[in-house]
């Protein structure tokens, strides 16, 4: 029993770190529509950007400042260059940008940092913690609370929040909430400083765990089922849908694997969101979509 729980919960903090990236995606398509191909790019960005200026000698809380104006000024040049546009295109016209976006992004980080791997150290202890015999990493207690904060954060700015019902108003209708008088280019610019903000907590996360490499990218491809179990627009469902899916592939790799031949941790994911999409197409917190005709 103490090995299962072992798992359990080490699959239910690894669904954590998939859920980071979740929000970021989770973010942008409520407040637009677009499912941002490019989260993980920014996120491998704003930790290549994090880390460079670090290794450079700068203060660790001028470093973290520093990214997150870069950020800004990316969420600026997303708004102006390519969203601005491509106001009321179809939304598989904006999901292609992103695609270029996010190889844009790696290989402007590549000319600008380089490609090597850098080692990123943020003092977080990584030791562990035994509870009733079982052991928890510190450094993946410190990311759930972390992560715990964002979604409550990001939660009460959705729905308590002026700029948060914007953001709301202009996923559901763009020409709609422009008539009303809700500035549309200052919705999207906001949207996406909050989705770089996320993408960096993300990106500094997993760098610590991994190192800044430019595989970092590739976990949007993790947060895809995630996304899909919990609904593309639920902040709250990406965090539960996230530790679904960390628990599942880890059980999964451990008591089924054996059965198989080993690497089912890479495929029962997106196997759970086939499932899913058969049995509940909006995901466990989406929004039920309706037609009227």
């Amino acid at each position: 029993m103490t090995f299962f729980l072992e798992v359990l919960i080490s699959g239910l903090l690894s669904g954590v770190m998939y859920s980071l990236v979740a929000l970021g995606l989770v973010l942008i398509f409520k407040a637009s529509g677009v499912f941002n191909f490019a989260q993980g790019s920014m996120a491998l960005f704003a930790a290549l950007t994090f880390v460079s200026f670090l290794e450079m000698g700068i203060n660790f809380w001028v470093c973290l400042l520093m990214t997150m104006g870069v950020m800004v000024i990316l969420a600026f040049l997303v708004e102006k260059f390519i969203l601005r546009p491509l106001i009321n295109q179809p939304m598989i016209t904006l999901f292609m940008v992103t695609i270029g976006l996010d190889f844009f992004l790696e290989g402007f980080a590549q000319l600008a940092w380089g490609t090597q791997v850098h080692r990123l150290d943020l003092g977080i202890p990584n030791d562990a913690l035994f509870i009733f015999d079982i052991m928890i990493g510190k450094q993946d207690i410190f990311i759930a609370v972390t992560a715990a904060f964002l979604v409550l954060v990001l939660t009460v700015f959705f729905n308590k929040t002026r700029m948060g019902r914007a953001l709301r108003a202009v996923a559901d209708d763009h020409q709609g909430a422009m008539s009303v008088g809700i500035p549309l280019k200052h919705v999207w610019v906001m949207v996406w400083i909050v989705a770089g903000f996320v993408a960096l907590v993300a990106g500094l996360a997993w760098g610590n765990s991994l190192g800044v490499q430019f595989s970092l990218k590739t976990i949007t491809l993790k947060a895809i089922p995630v996304i899909i179990l919990g609904g593309f627009t639920s902040i709250s469902g990406a965090i539960v849908a996230g530790l679904i899916v960390g628990a599942s592939e880890k059980l999964a790799e451990v008591f089924l694997g054996p059965f198989v031949g080993g690497g089912i941790e890479n495929f029962f994911p997106y196997l759970l969101a086939i499932v899913f999409l058969l049995i509940r197409p909006n995901g466990l917190f989406g929004d039920v979509h309706i037609d009227r005709v």
